[in-house]
């Protein structure tokens, strides 16, 4: 991938308002193809910066990251060797079984994930695997609602990076457990639709194991300058294949070992 030193400000802020105006008026955009590079890491994360900055200063507060790209296969879709991440807000968490207003999130779509709260920063050391480990407190059973701004989720790697890394909110199971009490990388999923299963997998699907996502996550997050802290939460990725979602939409996700999470999508 190529990556530029010196985003250009007009790229930045064009794109930027691109993505805004999507948001208020609830309509998607053409991709972000004609600002930046497909693969322009610098000015990706410089206009997902810049929207983060808006959300906050509007009164949004941080409660982690996300971890997007997780599997071989969609990295391969979009023509990438690596994940991306985005950032969560207070406003995107949903308790479990709660119904989610059918326009909160432009084209919505479902995946079911590990999700990880941290005991401790990711700040300094070798942020090897062991550490990683260890820093997490415990997981629970995830599902991620993503949306994309793009129109007809024609995404490049620079859109979606663009885009928060199409986060749009997530919903949470309530029971957790440690990592002394089952392996991520060994957990199968099912996640249905109005109870028809639709999608499957299992934590290796999440680049091996979801705590690899992590530690790919702390050491980008360090290097980006924003170091994971203690009791963020963190969507580790996805443990199968995204599903669109509609309006009057009943979606559950079981996980073996941390058990299930649903939640509705408003009529």
């Amino acid at each position: 991938m190529n990556e530029v030193t010196s985003p250009s400000d007009a790229a930045v802020d064009a794109a930027a308002d691109r993505l805004l105006t999507a948001s208020v008026t609830s309509t998607p955009v053409p991709p972000m193809r004609d600002l930046l590079g497909a693969t322009d890491l610098a000015t990706a994360y410089a206009i997902q910066e810049r929207l983060t900055a808006a959300r906050v200063a509007g009164g949004a507060t941080i409660v982690g990251r996300k971890i997007g790209l997780t599997s071989k296969a969609v990295q391969e879709q979009i023509g990438v060797d690596t994940p991306d991440f985005g950032v969560l807000f207070d406003d995107m968490a949903y308790a479990a079984d709660a119904t989610i207003p059918a326009d909160t999130i432009l084209q919505p779509r479902a995946e079911a994930e590990i999700a990880f709260v941290l005991a401790a920063d990711l700040a300094d050391g070798d942020l090897g695997y062991d550490q990683v480990r260890e820093a997490i407190d415990y997981a629970v059973a995830a599902i991620e609602i993503c949306g994309s701004r793009i129109a007809d989720w024609k995404i490049a790697f620079g859109d979606t990076v663009a885009d928060n890394a199409s986060a749009g909110a997530f919903v949470l199971g309530t029971e957790r457990r440690r990592l002394d009490e089952f392996e991520p990388k060994d957990v199968s999923m099912s996640m249905s639709i109005d109870d028809e299963e639709v999608s499957t997998g299992t934590g290796a699907a999440c680049l091996g194991d979801p705590v690899n996502a992590v530690q790919w996550l702390a050491r980008y997050a360090r290097d980006f300058g924003e170091p994971l802290r203690a009791g963020q939460l963190i969507l580790s990725g996805a443990l199968g294949p995204m599903r669109p979602i509609a309006p009057g939409n009943t979606v559950r996700s079981t996980v073996s070992g941390l058990g299930s999470v649903a939640f509705s999508v408003g009529k």
